[in-house]
């Protein structure tokens, strides 16, 4: 959903710059296409990301609902930076998670970062989802429609349980405060709120927790290729940004959630 909002936002500004122009997008050659796409990214600012998520809108559309194929390659891409993922210490980790005083808050922060999932899986996790018996968690529907395992801290399942008995939820394991899926933004102002408390001078993401998981398990010897069955990357290639190998069953791997004194 993430991904249709952004190009829905993105095609929208690129009909509105056509229509500034007297221009109609229908009739444009790939050239034309080609520069209106690079003075829009320019005269808005355009990150390279965001420049991308243009490029593929745009291209969606002349593809896929005009049926015009000779614009796939008409648009040039900028190259993306070579940025490495933000990480947390642990200490400064730890400090967060003990400045989140709402249980169910706590438990949240927690599980994202014990498990490395995205934001969006940790919302759609539904009690189902949690297996106790075998310590696994079942993340349904992630990137690119794949359903995957990952490990299930012993910490998180004592949060979990007393969680549990606070808040009875229903369908969705953290649901809103009127029932129904839990908003990110909510989840992104605790984030924020725990990090004002714990005096941390960075503005952490939440994608930097699971940056952190992915890194805190290198560091501690995790084979790469476990981490990218964890993470749900389809290739090694993007895992490997954290670079480090060594050799582990991922029956025996401890969430770095459980060396800390939470």
């Amino acid at each position: 959903m993430n991904t249709i909002q952004n190009y829905f936002n993105c095609f929208l500004q690129f009909c509105y710059f056509c229509q500034v122009k007297s221009l109609d997008k229908k009739e444009l050659d790939g050239a034309r296409v080609n520069s209106l796409v690079v003075e829009l990214s320019t005269r808005n600012g355009y990150g390279v990301s965001m420049r991308h998520s243009l490029i593929n809108a745009v291209i969606y559309y002349y593809k896929n609902v005009l049926g015009r194929y000779d614009y796939k390659n008409g648009i040039i891409r900028p190259k993306k930076d070579k940025e490495l993922p933000h990480v947390l210490s642990k200490e400064v980790v730890q400090s967060i998670l003990c400045n989140c005083e709402n249980l169910k808050h706590r438990t949240m922060l927690s599980l994202t970062y014990a498990s490395g999932l995205r934001v969006g899986e940790v919302l759609k996790l539904k009690v189902s989802d949690i297996d106790s018996k075998r310590m696994l968690i079942t993340v349904r529907g992630g990137k690119g429609k794949k359903d995957r395992i990952v490990m299930l801290s012993e910490k998180i399942l004592v949060l979990l349980r007393d969680y549990f008995k606070q808040y009875r939820p229903t369908h969705y394991l953290f649901e809103g405060q009127y029932g129904g899926i839990y908003s990110e933004a909510s989840l992104r102002k605790v984030l924020n709120n725990a990090c004002v408390k714990a005096k941390v001078l960075e503005r952490p993401t939440l994608h930097w927790l699971r940056h952190s998981f992915a890194t805190h398990l290198l560091e501690a010897g995790t084979d790469i290729r476990y981490i990218q069955q964890l993470l749900g990357h389809a290739s090694t290639k993007t895992t490997e940004i954290y670079t480090h190998v060594s050799t582990k069953h991922i029956g025996m791997i401890k969430s770095p959630l459980d060396h800390l004194d939470i």
